[in-house]
């Protein structure tokens, strides 16, 4: 883009260079530098991102990221709602993982109120998952394209998309804050007919990958604008905090499915996909082979669901059935305190996380034995994959900073919380 020329004046002198970008030149011992503002309006930034870009030239010599342009209280929100009804913010946080958050911060209630889940509503959450996983993949792959260049992929990888959010509206109602999973189980079973849908689509997932693999993959342009840029070790990965595919993309095969099996992940057989240089294309590789290996465990997981209620039977969380509201006054009673007044887990505190989209994802609450959480507290894995893109960044060229940016795929929603 090119810049607007200003005189010189006794103040900094400050250009534009596009939408959201702004520039400053200062003086340095090394000579002149231009102090870039990089969004928070920048397409490329995916979000309100603000990075502040020192550059020599197009070298980067420091960037610097600024955030809190979507902060929503999303944490004290949930303190001033019930268990229950916390759940729908859940959805809104990292907004393209949402089924992933509503496990995490279900397993956390669970956990308070110690109670057992059926095993039809443990596979169906797994089959959600998994499909939010690749749903979520998607999204990354058609905007990391077109961020590097390549149009094409972008409306390749929306049709699958669509019909995965196809398949959360055939169920819910909506295609995507579902709040379906929910402490205690399944907001509902599965309507008739979603199961065939879900078959249809993974059976032709792989033909659509390979699809994705010939358009860009392999393609020489693509390689060589994405080989050793944005390298960070295994070494630092781990020291900054990195975790899901940026992490695994730098050689660590740290995978909390593999780790801490949760909701039947110790039930599949599934590989952990690692790079070798940590750049961005050995994770554009990582998050490729996750959607094959996602693939590969819902074949597994829906050849044979269990049957069985998808809700616990515990009365301190689950609501009587339909059927008594009719003939008990007291099922009808216990169902109207439920949804008003909520339940009270006992007093105490609990951690659970799941593999996101985009790494751990985990959520603290703190119980004094109300009916709403003393303290909520999100884990978001795009908050520690972002810290450590200034090491990424520095020494490249500010268009590799781009590049950079969707390898990690970040939600400013899972950051400014």
């Amino acid at each position: 883009m090119a810049l607007i020329e200003r005189e010189l004046t006794e103040k900094p002198l400050v250009q534009r260079m596009g939408v959201g970008i702004d520039a400053e030149m200062v003086q340095t011992d090394d000579g002149d530098r231009m102090i870039v503002n990089m969004g928070p309006q920048h397409p490329s930034t995916h979000g309100v991102l603000r990075l502040v870009v020192e550059l020599d030239g197009e070298n980067v010599m420091k960037a610097t990221p600024h955030i809190g342009y979507l902060h929503t209280g999303l944490e004290k929100t949930m303190e001033n709602m019930t268990y229950y009804k916390a759940l729908t913010i859940t959805d809104r946080e990292d907004y393209l993982s949402n089924l992933m958050n509503n496990l995490a911060y279900s397993m956390a209630v669970e956990k308070l109120i110690d109670c057992d889940i059926p095993p039809r509503a443990r596979r169906l959450r797994l089959i959600l998952n998994e499909l939010e996983r690749i749903a979520s993949h998607l999204l990354w792959l058609g905007t990391h394209a077109l961020d590097i260049g390549a149009m094409t992929l972008f409306f390749y990888t929306w049709r699958e998309r669509d019909a995965i959010l196809d398949m959360k509206e055939m169920m819910s109602g909506v295609r995507m804050m579902t709040s379906w999973i929910c402490p205690g189980g399944l907001r509902g079973d599965m309507p008739e007919g979603w199961f065939h849908k879900v078959n249809r689509f993974v059976a032709d997932f792989p033909r659509r990958l390979d699809e994705y693999n010939r358009l860009i993959s392999k393609n020489p342009i693509f390689i060589e604008r994405l080989s050793g840029v944005g390298v960070i070790s295994a070494e630092d990965a781990v020291a900054w905090g990195l975790s899901g595919p940026s992490l695994r993309g730098s050689g660590v095969a740290w995978d909390i499915r593999k780790a801490n099996p949760y909701t039947g992940y110790d039930e599949v057989e599934f590989d952990v996909p690692t790079g070798t240089k940590g750049d961005v294309y050995d994770r554009f590789l990582c998050r490729m082979e996750e959607m094959k290996q996602s693939q590969r465990i819902l074949v597994q997981a829906l050849k044979d669901v269990p049957g069985g209620p998808v809700m616990t039977s515990d009365r301190k969380i689950a609501p009587p059935p339909r059927a008594e509201l009719d003939t008990s006054m007291e099922s009808l009673i216990h169902h109207f305190k439920l949804f008003t007044e909520g339940y009270h887990p006992p007093i105490g505190e609990a951690y659970a996380a799941v593999e996101s989209a985009r790494g751990e994802k985990g959520y603290y609450i703190y119980s004094d034995g109300s009916n709403k959480p003393a303290r909520v507290k999100i884990k978001g894995p795009s908050f520690n994959n972002l810290q450590a893109l200034p090491k990424m960044a520095e020494g490249r060229m500010i268009a590799d900073v781009v590049a950079i940016i969707g390898s990690i795929d970040i939600v400013l929603g899972d950051i400014d919380r």
